[in-house]
């Protein structure tokens, strides 16, 4: 799996889902070290948590509203369980992201 994360991170199990992430199991959150190819599109779906994300590589196209929201390195994103999203990846890019069961 790509990605810039420390070797400590690589060492974590491996999330189990449509794209390239490690898994930091946490009580009530589970965080995930994602990393997307360039081109990669997540189709509308939705999630039973809420989801935050910080980008630490690349550039993140969220689609929520029917509206594109543009997140780069540094920037924290938000997405409420059960708000319709997609996602796309014009290049490479990893990603921190939280998800809090509700």
């Amino acid at each position: 799996m790509a990605g810039s994360y420390p070797e400590q991170i690589k060492t974590l199990p491996l999330y189990d889902g449509r794209f390239d992430a490690y898994k930091l199991a946490a009580n009530a959150c589970d965080v995930l070290f994602a990393s997307y190819p360039s081109g990669t599109k997540i189709p509308e779906h939705t999630h039973d948590t809420d989801n935050y994300g910080v980008i630490t590589k690349g550039k993140l196209n969220l689609i929520m509203d029917d509206e594109v929201h543009e997140f780069n390195v540094g920037d924290w994103y938000f997405v409420p369980a059960h708000k319709p999203h997609a996602a796309f990846f014009d290049e490479e890019t990893d990603e921190i992201e939280f998800w809090f069961k509700k």
